[in-house]
Parts: C-alpha cells; structure tokens; sequence
C-alpha cells in the first residue's frame, strides 16, 4: 500500500489497541506508543470500536421480521454498535401473535443475531424474558430461589418418639430438624395477664390483638389513620416486658410506634420504632407481611401503651391496616429478626450505604430465658422422607423445629405470561447452568459459530428478584468459612436468642455475609464463567432496588461489563453511576456502562440538546460507555410513532430526530474514547465497610470540593492493594491517595490486619478506631485481636497531635476533617472551580496527557477561571460537539498547578487537554469573539416533508417563526423534518479567521448544507457550526434541515376521534388540551468570524 495510507493504518491499529484495553498494565505501555497526533485523530473521526449500544425491547410479543431488519439498519445508520434484546410483556400494551419461546419467536430471535451480524451491530439477550432477571418456565422449585421456614413442636422425651412432623407448606424441602431443652422458665406474654384494653378511638373486636390467634385481627379505622391510635393495656398486677412483636394483617401499612409504660401516673416512653409493611411486592422479602419484633428495656408495670402514629398506606389502598396480634413478652427476644435474615429488606428503591446497620441490642435477662448453642442436637438423620421423626429422646422437654427451604416466589418479569417462572438459584451454579442451557445456551446450540459472530453479551439488568437466604450445601461452605456449625443457630430466624443477642446477631452478621459473597460469585461470577465458556461475555448492572442481597461491589466486580444507570429526571442514577464506576475501577475494568437517558412519562418530549445536562453529569461520575435506553422494536409498518411504553427515551426509527441524532451519537462516541483513556484521577477511596447486604458505598466525611473518589472493599483491599510511592495501588495502577474508614467500630481482624501492613508501607487512613469484629468467627478472640490491632494503629502515645499517628511510613488520622486531613498531607485540589459555578468535571491522566472533562450543567452562560492540579503542560480544547481541537494561549501558572479563564455557553461540555508543549503564552484571547458580518434577513421558502400531512407546496417564512403559532394547522400541527433554503454573500476568510453559520435557535435538531454540501448537524448550543471549507466568494446557497418532535402532530390528532387519527401509539397519554412544544428554526440567522 502507499506509504501515506501504511502510516495511517498504523495509527489506527494503536488507537484501537488502545481503545480496547480493558484497564490493564499493557493499556498504560501501549499509551506511550501512541503519539499525540494519533491521538487527536482518534478523537476527530471516532473509529468503529467505540460505538454507543442499545437496550431493543421486544414487547409484549409484538415482533416482526421486517421489523427486525428495518430496526438493525436504522441503528447501524446513526452508529449504534450494539443492541441488547430484551422480551418484556406488559400489561399496558396489547399483546402480539409471537408468543415468547414459541418456535417463531426462536426463530425471529435466531434471525436478529444473523441480520446483526450483517449489518455490523452485534446483539447482547437478557438472560431471561424480562427484563430481570434469570428465570423461567423451565426452573424448577428445588432450583428456585428459596429461603428457609420452620415449624415447632413440644414433646417430652426420655422415650422414642415416632411422630410425623408439620411442615410449613406444599412443596417444603426439608433442610434440618433441631431439639432443644424446654426452659425451666416458661416465657410469660401480656395475654397471660389477661390485660384490659383501652382504645383512643373505637376499635372493633379489640380482643383480637391479644387472643393468641394469628387468624384474627382488628382494623384501623380513617380517624386512628388521621389522628393516630393509643392501646392502653392495664393489668391486675405486674408484668415484665423484655420484648414486643407485632403481627401486622396483611394490609400495606407504615406507622410509627411508641411503647409508654406508667410510671407515678404518667406514661413515659420507653422505646420508639417504625413498623413497616408498607411494600407487599415479594422482591422485598418473601416474608411478605412479617412481624416485627422490637427488644425493650426491663420493665415491670401494670400498664403499658402503645402509640401508633403517621399511619401511611399507598397511594390509592382503601384500607387503612390492623394488626393481628401484640406480644408484650418476658423473654428478650433477638430484634429485627425478619429483617436481619433477609425476610423483609428495604421497602423503597433509593440505594443508601446506612441501610441493614442495626444498633447493637442491649443484653437482659437470665440464661434460662435462652437456648444454649451447646444444647442444640442435630437431629436430621432421624427424619425419614415422608416427614416422620422417630428419635430416641433424652429425658425432659424438647422443641424440636423442622426447618426446611420454599420458594420465594419471585419469577423473572415483567415477561410475557408464556415466558415466566421461578427466578433460578443464585447461590448454584449447577442450577444456573441448567438455566442458561434452557434459554440462550439453545441460541448456541443451534446457530452454527460463523453464523453467530453477532452474538456478544449476556444481559444482567439491575437485580429487583429480592433475597434467598439458603441453598444446597450452604451449611458445608458457612462451616468452612466460619469455623463453626450454622445448624445449632438455627432457632435464631424464629427470635429466640441463642446464648446472647450479641452472638445471635452476630450469627445473623456471618449468614448475610457468607450470602452477599456467594450470590456475587456463583451467580454473577458463575454466570460470567458460563458465558465465558460459551464464547460470551456478561454484561451486569451491580446493584439492585427491590431487595438486593449482596455487595455492589464485589457483586459488580465478579460479572464481567460493569454497567450504572441514569434517568433524564429525578435522583435515580445519583448513586448507581458511581457504584458502578468505583466497582469497575477496583476490578481493573477500563470500561464503565451506564443504562443511559430512562425515563418515566413526558412520550417524545424528550431530545438530545434536552438530554445533554445529564448525559454530560454521568460521564462526571465515571462512565465512558452509553447504553441507550430504549429502542422499542418497531414491527408495524403501517402505524406511526408505534411501539412505545410509559418508560424511556424514545431512542427508534419511527422518532422524528432519530436519523438526525448520528451527529449526537458521534458526540458521544468522541465523549467515550476520551473518557477511555488513561487512568482516572481519584484520590480518594472511601471504603465501605464489611457488612452485607450493602447497596451502595457512603461518604463520611463528605468529599471536599475540587476532587473525586471511589469506593472500594475488603476483598479488593485484602486481595490487591499495596503501597507504591506513597499511594494505594492496585494491580492495574489505579492508585489513591488516602482511604476514609466508615463511622463504624466492627472491622474482622484479617482485614484490620492488612489495613496495619499498609500503613506501615506509606498508607494514609483517615477514620474511628473499631473496636471489634461483627462476626461470630474466632468470637472473642476475633475481638481481643481487634482491639490490639486498632491501639496499635490508633495508639496516642506515637502521636504527633492529637489526630495522627505515624505508624512505618504511613498515618493513621481520626477526629479530623477530611479536608483538614488532605491539607495536612499537602494533596491540593485536583480542580479549583469558583464557588457557586454550575461546573463539573473528571479527570483521566495517560503516559502524557492529562484530560479534563468540564460541563457545564446550567441553562445560562457561564465563565470562570479554573485552576487545574498539573504543572509543566500546555491546555487545549477538545470539542467533542465538533470533533475539533484548539490550543487556549491564555493561562498561569500557580503554587498548585495552571490556571486559565475557561467560557460555557448553556449546557456546554468540553476537554481540557495538557499536553507537552513548547510554544509560549500569547495576549490571544482563549475565547475570541464571534463578530456578525451579516444576518440572513430575505425570505425563507421551506419545504416541509412528503408524506408527514404539512403543506405540499413550498411555503415562504418573510420572517422565521415558531411553526406552532402559525395560522396554517398544518405547519401548527406538524412534526418531522422542514427543509429551509436561502442565500448569502460570502468572502473568503483572512489567515486565522474561521466563518461560522449561526442560527441563534433550533427546535430542535438541524442539519446545515452549504452549496449544496452537508457541513454537519447541530442539536445544541451554541447553534451554529463552522463553514469555512464550503463558502465560495459571492453568493452562497444554505439549506437547513430542521426536525422537531412528534409532540405537536400528536396532540392535534388527538382531537379527532380515534378511528380517525392518522397516527397511533401503544400507549396514547396526549390530550387535545396540551401544551404545542416550539418548533422550527427560530434564528436569528447570522454568518460570524472567529479569529482564533
């Protein structure tokens, strides 16, 4: 080849070897290999490797196959290099003819992987129908996930006892059978007593709250809801209350609840709680309506109150809520048992790091009030298969407790009727195979390997299947791992304390734990190794909203692709993007995902200018790779806009803009090889404590202004990280400069150990000193050896103040600002952006370049100037709008770094990159003024589009306007693309000056063609684009293709009847009432020079 194209071609293999590096030590050597020019080039003309995907839904078995290749053409067209088939049913839709698994649909399916394949866009599946999350009508309920019930009896031993035991429902799998003694001090509750009640307000069949009968219960009526409820329960004489468990009925309901006890004849309080049942969705627990049991403080009186307060039920439940049953009991009991074994979990979506943390409960009572571990008999290989015991007791009275494993009863949704059943097993491997074998694993079977090439990703949205909390050799892993035998703590998930609350709780501590690690490493580790195994790759969200059982972090590092999500609107993404991006960086994964632009509502009112503000604020968080959400899959030709649903961002063929977004999408493709680049700049990792189930990281102290973080966890800092110069390194280089502790005092001591080695080689820890470890392994020798560890490294006596400890090379800080603390070490700000500026930014750093990202996340003009952490470089301007790139002459330098004033207009994002640069500073201004030589003032003729029902004839706009204020219904009711032409006099630019077309306004997307040649596209500001290369001295033609949205033509057909609309929608939320959205090239239009 000639030697020019040979160079090129070189250039292009380093890029894509660099593009393709996944955050390993051979991506930092082959940076040093790529020159600055090869990298500027990547940067310009994004290169085929770095394409945004796609979520495609196939809804509710609505498909077609011309749809499917009509639906792969249109995102090959715009840029779109992958798209991940996800089969959702939803009730909201009228269901289609192809039903999901029938042998069209597998064929449909296996013809999408082949049409992708020639058209270049390769194909991920969801690993179930559904959209979460791995399951169907093949698992069966011993593949199920399950947790785990019991059942009691009393007998008396000191005989054989042959009796069949109860079992808690059909289907249950029998796990364990337990004995232990009777207490020679029976538990007392306030029924006993045979209290008198007193209500607030009337209350039916009051009694019922005391009867010992879970089949009844009392009502709330709407004046306890608006007033609250007090229970007055008044007794002959004396009672001891250790404990209290409600029964709630089985109606949603919330309310807060106060235990007052009387006390020289006034009530005082006790102890305050929530009681929450206000979620029945069994993703949330399959203890759907548990009982929630609170520990109290000794108390002995004659009267006792309840008061029940800010009772909430959803929005729309008639009822109110009772209560079955309140147990005032003389036995302590272990609080929050449901919850703390995973039978109830956190009822709302928002991810928080503080959730499943409980206070420590305090100790009382005597020992009989207890079960001895020690006295606890496995007596399992005494029942036979039909559930009969026959066992030869010891003397005395014994509970025995058949404990055996159900279904949760969570199936894989939302998913056509046909396509739903049990969600798999998480926790085996054996099962998930047999799962993935049963739905893609027949893709594979029988589609031959070249025909399958497109054929990329296996698909794990967020979890929202709720907990399991035991499965098949769980036992044997817990013993091995913990040094001590679960079985003999089982009566601790019905309440009872085993030895002590501490200890139970404890117990609980290690099952949650020993849970978290392994639904993280063999369901997303084991799906990761099946794919693996199969050619494929995983791609996961690690986090769950609906009961999420595991770790963020080890789950996202133990799946492969790691992916966070974002909406357009609201906080959702606020702390999944982050999660994300802090579990790819400590796995080494150099690509972070995000499920990008869902939404929920506002149908087509969303664009890309729209869009912007918070796809630029994802990439602040540390993604740098889109996922799209959502392409409906288009299968009717004859209906327009189409498939559509109450949720995302109509990102389809069918949507006015789509075709015109390829000049958005290559923003973003621009956006994601800059942000692929190097390392991230993050000083600080925030470590997230041990504790499980753990949803997402916490920052405490917040992180100071003016830099950036991760979180990280134990596995990564007992398995990767070292000290190298100083900073906290991992395998791939990642490195920090100092590790925030959480505000808690448990820690194991093999970790607080290795924590110990670090700081001896140069670490710094900023945080409390812990005081023991949360599990029950090696307890209390576990503790004994924290606490030495901890004086150790928090040991006053080394102090140079009273906040540092100097232990080897390190430190160790606490009761200290994080910013006081990064002061101290002489760490500056990576960034200094003026007070009260919109602006946010992240940081990557390559073998020679640092690149700053920097939006601006404000509707109005913004300037400022910037100090940026780097010493010795030049910065220039990477436009990823554009494509181009520009040194800025102005800048300082300062005692931390270089300064520069830095202009944003409305919404605007661009690169800062310092690069090795001799040339010097110039008076030039970095943002020279764009001078108006002419504004397009003559009339317009624009020629709306064929066949969208505008005007046939060309129209002539005397003065630019927004088409909905304009007296012809066509044009006031149009969408899709007008096409606007005039002329201009043009005269070639003098050295340095650059001619852009401005159009002050768009609604909302515009191509611009100059003589008849396609110059570009515009969907943001500023509006206008650079035409220097295309105008000729003396007249000028310019067309400009304009696009808005469906909006408009929607809400004037919905003024005709429905049979008579021309248009249809899946779902139709427009009314004739609604507002008309601005529309159209608004101007002015004006030809400006730049002199850079």
């Amino acid at each position: 080849m000639p030697k020019k194209s040979s160079i090129h071609f070189s250039l292009i293999v380093l890029l894509n070897l660099l593009m393709t590096a996944s955050g390993t030590s051979a991506q930092t050597k082959q940076a040093k290999l790529v020159s600055l020019d090869a990298f500027r080039k990547g940067f310009e003309v994004p290169q085929d490797s770095l394409k945004p995907y796609v979520y495609w839904y196939w809804v509710s078995d609505n498909i077609s196959k011309t749809g499917i290749t009509k639906d792969l053409e249109a995102m090959a067209k715009v840029g779109i290099g992958e798209a991940f088939i996800g089969n959702i049913g939803l009730s909201t839709v009228p269901y289609g003819k192809v039903k999901v698994l029938s042998k069209e649909w597998w064929e449909l399916t296996k013809f999408a992987i082949t049409e992708g394949q020639r058209l270049g866009v390769d194909i991920g599946i969801f690993n179930s129908p559904g959209w979460s999350q791995s399951g169907g009508p093949w698992v069966k309920p011993t593949e199920a996930m399950r947790y785990l019930v019991s059942t009691e009896v009393s007998i008396t031993g000191g005989k054989n006892v042959k009796m069949k035991l109860p079992a808690v429902q059909e289907g249950f799998q029998d796990m364990a059978v337990i004995a232990y003694p009777v207490s020679s001090l029976p538990e007392q509750t306030v029924a006993d007593f045979k209290p008198s009640l007193k209500f607030s307000t009337t209350i039916n069949n009051g009694n019922y709250l005391i009867d010992k009968n879970l089949n009844t219960a009392i009502a709330f009526t709407p004046e306890a809801k608006k007033n609250g409820l007090t229970i007055d329960f008044n007794l002959e004489k004396s009672f001891t209350a250790r404990s209290i468990t409600i029964h709630p009925d089985t109606v949603q309901l919330s309310a807060q609840v106060e235990v007052q006890v009387l006390v020289n004849g006034s009530y005082k309080p006790i102890r305050k709680f929530l009681m929450d049942r206000s979620n029945n969705m069994i993703t949330v627990g399959p203890n759907v309506y548990g009982e929630i049991c609170i520990a109290l403080p000794v108390t002995t009186a004659t009267s006792f109150r309840l008061v029940f307060s800010e009772l909430n039920n959803p929005q729309g439940q008639q009822k109110v809520g009772g209560i079955k049953e309140i147990v005032l009991s003389s036995y302590p009991k272990l609080e929050r048992y449901i919850e703390k074994q995973m039978g109830k979990m956190l009822q709302v979506p928002t991810l928080s790091w503080n959730e499943y943390l409980w206070e420590n409960q305090m100790e009382n009572g005597s020992a009989n009030m207890k079960v001895s571990a020690s006295s606890v008999i496995n007596i399992t290989k005494f029942l036979d298969n039909n559930g009969v015991l026959n066992w030869n007791a010891p003397k005395g009275k014994w509970i025995v407790r058949r404990v055996g494993l159900v279904p949760t009863g969570t199936k894989n949704a939302p998913a056509s009727p046909e396509a739903t059943g049990f969600e798999v097993d998480k926790m085996n491997r054996v099962s998930l195979e047999k799962h993935f074998n049963a739905y893609l694993g027949k893709f594979l079977k029988e589609l031959p390997a070249d025909k399958r090439k497109s054929f990329k990703h296996v698909v794990l949205d967020s979890y929202e299947v709720g907990p399991e909390n035991w499965t098949e050799g769980l036992a044997e892993g817990f013993r091995k791992k913990y040094g001590y035998d679960p079985i003999v703590w089982l009566p601790v998930l019905s309440g009872t304390i085993v030895n002590s609350a501490q200890e139970s709780d404890r117990f609980l501590w290690d099952l949650r734990r020993l849970i978290a690690d392994r639904i993280a490493y063999d369901y997303a580790g084991g799906l990761r190794d099946i794919s693996k195994k199969n050619g494929l790759k995983v791609w996961s969200e690690n986090y769950g909203h609906w009961g999420f059982p595991s770790e963020f972090l080890l789950y996202g590092g133990q799946g492969g692709e790691i992916a966070g999500e974002f909406w357009v609107e609201g906080t959702l993404g606020n702390v999944e993007c982050r999660a994300a991006s802090s579990a790819a960086h400590i796995y080494g994964n150099n690509r972070v995902f995000a499920e990008s632009y869902t939404a929920g509502g506002l149908p087509y009112q969303r664009y890309p200018g729209y869009l912007k503000k918070r796809g630029d604020w994802s990439f602040t968080e540390g993604i740098n790779h889109v996922l799209l959400h959502v392409y409906i899959h288009q299968p009717y030709e004859d209906k327009d806009p189409g498939m559509n649903a109450w949720f995302g961002t109509e990102f389809n063929r069918k949507n006015t803009w789509f075709e015109q977004s390829k000049t958005w999408i290559d923003y973003q493709r621009r956006s994601m090889f800059m942000l692929q680049q190097g390392k991230p700049v993050n000083d600080i990792c925030y470590f997230i404590g041990e504790d499980a189930p753990k949803l997402a990281g916490g920052r405490d102290p917040e992180i100071p202004t003016g830099y950036s973080y991760d979180y990280i966890n134990a596995d990564v800092i007992l398995n990767k990280m070292t000290v190298k110069d100083g900073k906290l390194t991992l395998p791939d280089g990642m490195s920090y400069r100092m590790m925030v502790m959480p505000p808690l005092t448990t820690i194991t001591p093999e970790l607080l150990q290795k924590i110990k080695e670090l700081v001896i080689a140069g670490g710094i820890i900023l945080g409390p000193k812990p005081t023991k470890s949360p599990s029950l392994r090696n307890y209390p020798n576990a503790d004994q050896k924290v606490r030495a560890l901890a004086d150790e490294l928090w040991d006053d006596a080394n102090r140079k103040d009273q906040t540092t400890n100097a232990l080897g090379k390190g430190f160790v800080l606490n009761d200290i600002s994080l910013t006081r603390a990064l002061v101290q070490f002489q760490i500056p700000q990576d960034i200094v952006i003026p007070n009260g500026k919109p602006l946010l930014f992240t940081h990557r750093k390559t073998a020679q370049e640092e690149i700053y990202f920097i939006t601006n996340q404000s509707d109005e003009r913004q300037e400022a100037t910037i100090t940026f952490r780097v010493k010795d470089k030049h910065p220039e301007l990477w436009d990823a709008t554009t494509g181009t790139t520009r040194k800025l002459p102005q800048f300082f330098s300062t005692s931390t770094g270089t300064a520069l004033s830095l202009k944003f207009e409305p919404a605007e994002s661009y690169f800062i990159v310092f690069v090795a640069d001799d040339s010097k500073t110039t008076t030039t201004e970095n943002f020279p003024q764009a001078n108006s030589v002419q504004e397009i003032t003559s009339p317009w003729r624009v020629k709306f589009q064929d066949n969208k029902r505008g005007p046939t004839a060309e129209v002539e706009f005397t003065t630019l306007q927004d088409w909905s204020h304009h007296s012809d219904e066509k044009i006031k009711y149009f969408s899709g693309t007008a096409t606007y032409t005039n002329t201009f006099i043009g005269k070639a630019p003098i050295s340095g000056e650059r001619i852009f077309l401005d159009l002050g306004d768009v609604k909302n997307m515009a191509t611009v063609k100059i003589n008849g040649k396609t110059v570009g596209g515009l969907w943001t500001a500023p509006w206008r684009i650079d035409i220097t290369k295309f105008v000729s001295n003396g007249n000028n033609s310019v067309e400009i293709e304009v696009v808005n949205l469906w909006v408009n033509r929607m809400i004037g057909d919905s003024k005709l009847s429905e049979k008579d609309r021309p248009t249809w929608l899946a779902n139709n939320y427009f009314n004739p009432t609604d507002p008309l959205t601005p529309s159209g090239l608004l101007g002015p239009v004006h030809i400006k020079l730049i002199k850079y």
